[in-house]
């Protein structure tokens, strides 16, 4: 079983539909999977979201940029431009069945795993990877102008090869 699948697995689905961003416990079978999770999140299974939520979470967790899942789909010959991906991918990630991580500015990466954890970005290679230490933690944040709160921490360690 992936970690993504196990993950939602220990969660406990309630008989309703769960409320937006929390998702359903799963049942192994990929295409089954991504539409409960379609479903719970309010979007409607179209053939191209199931197609590319196929692609997306059937691999367990991962990160991947729309230009990366634009190949992929490309690849298994699925009919999708990118400006679909793109849209798919915002969709989720404003349903919370993604965690969008930008580096630099200019390259946005969709993570598969939504849970709170930090990132290593392997500059020679483009690669974003999970920090493995679930006890990293910051020992300070700022103060958070009033009327604020803060949403999310992003950690992103930019690593480069010892010259």
């Amino acid at each position: 079983m992936s970690s993504k699948a196990a993950m939602l697995n220990n969660q406990t689905a309630p008989s309703a539909a769960p409320p937006k961003g929390r998702q359903p416990a799963l049942n192994g079978c990929p295409w089954h999977d991504v539409n409960a999770m379609l479903q719970s999140a309010g979007l409607r299974p179209t053939r191209q979201r199931m197609a590319l939520g196929w692609l997306l979470f059937s691999k367990g967790a991962r990160h991947l940029t729309a230009e990366m899942l634009y190949e992929e789909a490309t690849l298994a010959k699925v009919p999708v431009s990118l400006a679909t991906v793109y849209n798919t991918l915002n969709q989720l990630t404003d349903a919370r069945l993604l965690r969008q991580v930008s580096v630099d500015g200019t390259k946005t990466y969709f993570d598969t795993n939504v849970s709170a954890h930090h990132h290593f970005y392997l500059e020679h290679n483009h690669e974003l990877v999970d920090i493995p230490d679930p006890h990293l933690s910051l020992s300070r944040l700022p103060d958070v102008p009033e009327g604020y709160e803060i949403a999310r921490v992003d950690l992103v360690v930019r690593l480069r090869k010892k010259r």
